[in-house]
């Protein structure tokens, strides 16, 4: 079997749940990136299948669903979204999600910032653009063999989102003046939202999908300002609902007004 860098492949051993691009090949180990999943793995050979490249369906999908619910017809109106600062450590998934808020109408700034790097980047951006919602997300894991689940030294990037909650948090300590949503796969959500997050990710240690912050904030953008929004039903249209985001109860953000 052929495979390359640049193909798409899953994985035998996880019963070929997850999609991945191969990025790397080196010294027989293929270096894989989840394609929807915030997730980077390694196989070898044997336990691959060479799959076609997938079509993100979902993405359009979901921005059809989540307009018709909260935008239904209103023609006589006109509306003001929120502006948001999505800081991603991914370049690819960064792209994905600012394309999501374009399709939705959405202002969205995007800044593509290793994760040891956004805190430290973080004030200056939060002058400069005065976000009302940002973003804070890109690879993240929970290194299950060291133990303590609960020690944010036990995961990839975890401590490094913290910190940029917490700059972001210092700037704003609002929680409705600011939101603040953060965390990839498998982080540390209690210690996240102790830190300030409204959303974060994970309650249950498990993967998110590429686009699963972004649900989040493009609901609360697209919700009447001042409008309670069913978290529950917010946080079921993320990949894995509740055991994959999780956070407060929040309202809308969305000016609407009359008439156009």
């Amino acid at each position: 079997m052929n495979i390359k860098k640049g193909d798409y492949v899953t994985r035998k051993s996880y019963n070929n749940d997850t999609t991945f691009l191969v990025i790397n090949v080196k010294n027989n180990i293929y270096y894989l990136k989840g394609v929807d999943v915030r997730l980077y793995a390694d196989s070898y050979l044997n336990d691959l299948v060479k799959v076609k490249k997938p079509v993100n369906l979902n993405d359009e999908k979901f921005i059809t669903e989540v307009k018709d619910e909260l935008l239904m017809d209103r023609s006589d109106f006109f509306f003001l979204p929120p502006k948001l600062l999505h800081i991603d450590g991914d370049s690819s998934y960064l792209e994905r999600c600012l394309n999501f808020y374009k399709e939705a109408n959405v202002l969205a700034i995007g800044k593509n910032i290793e994760e040891k790097n956004i805190a430290s980047e973080l004030p200056a951006l939060l002058e400069e653009i005065k976000p009302d919602i940002v973003i804070i997300t890109g690879h993240d894991a929970y290194y299950r063999k060291k133990g303590d689940i609960k020690d944010i030294h036990n995961y990839k990037n975890t401590e490094n989102f913290v910190k940029a909650v917490n700059v972001a948090r210092k700037y704003e300590k609002s929680h409705e003046k600011l939101v603040i949503i953060a965390g990839a796969c498998q982080s540390n959500y209690e210690e996240l939202i102790k830190a300030g997050a409204n959303f974060a990710s994970s309650p249950k240690r498990v993967n998110i999908h590429a686009l699963d912050p972004a649900i989040i904030a493009l609901t609360l953008a697209l919700t009447e300002r001042g409008k309670e929004i069913d978290l529950v039903s917010m946080l079921a249209k993320t990949k894995y609902g509740k055991d994959g985001m999780g956070g407060i109860k929040s309202t809308g953000l969305m000016y609407v007004g009359y008439p156009r």
